[in-house]
C-alpha cells in the first residue's frame, strides 16, 4: 500500500462549520431516503460523526429534519432580478425558483411522509416560514414597478401580491416537475398583470 492509499484522519470541525456539515448531511439523507426511512444513525455516518453529536443539538428526528429544511432554505441566497420591467423581473425570478428552490418544494411535497404528524406541523406552516424571504423579494420588485408606473398600488391586495407565486407553486405541486417557461409567462401575462395594471 502506498502512502497515497492511506486515508487522512478526519479533521475535527467546530462551531458553524460542524453545524453546516451536519445539516447538509441531514438534507442529503432526507432527499435520498425520505422522512420515513431517515435515521439519525445514517446522518451520523454520512457526516462522519457520532450520534451523540447530533442528539446534543437535535434531540429528536423531527427536530433534525426541521432544522435541515430551514438551513437549506436560508443557505440559498435569493437573487432579485432587475430587468427594467415588472414582467421581466417576475418571469426571471420564477425561472430562478424553478432551479434552486424547486427541489426544496418537491422534497416538502413528496419526501416528508409522517414528518408533519411527528412534528405537529403541516405543509402550510412549513411553507410559510420558508417563503418569508421570497415575499420580501417580491415586495421589492413590486415597489420598483409602482415607481415606474407599471402597477396600480390600489390593486395590490395581499391576494394579488401572492397570486403569481401561488399559481407557480400550485403547478409545481400538481406536476412534481419544474414549471415550464411558457406556463410562467402565462401566469404573469394572463393573470397577474391584468389584475394590477393601472
Amino acid at each position: 500500500m502506498s502512502l497515497s492509499d492511506v486515508p487522512e484522519p478526519q479533521r475535527r470541525r467546530h462551531g458553524a462549520e460542524l453545524q453546516t456539515a451536519l445539516l447538509d448531511a441531514a438534507w442529503d439523507e432526507l432527499v435520498e431516503q425520505g422522512y420515513d426511512s431517515f435515521t439519525i444513525d445514517a446522518v451520523a455516518v454520512r457526516a462522519h460523526t457520532s450520534r451523540a453529536v447530533l442528539y446534543r443539538r437535535w434531540p429528536t428526528k423531527p427536530d433534525l429534519v426541521k432544522a435541515a429544511i430551514a438551513s437549506r432554505a436560508f443557505q440559498q441566497s435569493l437573487e432579485i432580478p432587475d430587468t427594467g420591467s415588472v414582467r421581466g423581473d417576475l418571469i426571471a425570478f420564477m425561472k430562478l425558483a424553478n432551479g434552486s428552490r424547486a427541489q426544496q418544494g418537491l422534497v416538502l411535497i413528496t419526501r416528508l411522509g409522517a414528518f408533519y404528524s411527528d412534528a405537529g406541523t403541516n405543509l402550510t406552516e412549513l411553507r410559510r416560514g420558508l417563503m418569508q424571504a421570497r415575499g420580501e423579494a417580491v415586495d421589492q420588485m413590486l415597489a420598483r414597478a409602482i415607481d415606474r408606473g407599471e402597477i396600480d398600488p390600489a390593486k395590490l391586495t395581499p391576494r394579488t401580491r401572492r397570486v403569481a407565486f401561488d399559481l407557480f407553486l400550485h403547478e409545481l405541486m400538481l406536476t412534481l416537475e419544474p414549471v415550464p417557461d411558457d406556463s410562467i409567462a402565462e401566469i404573469v401575462d394572463e393573470i397577474f398583470l391584468p389584475l394590477v395594471a393601472p
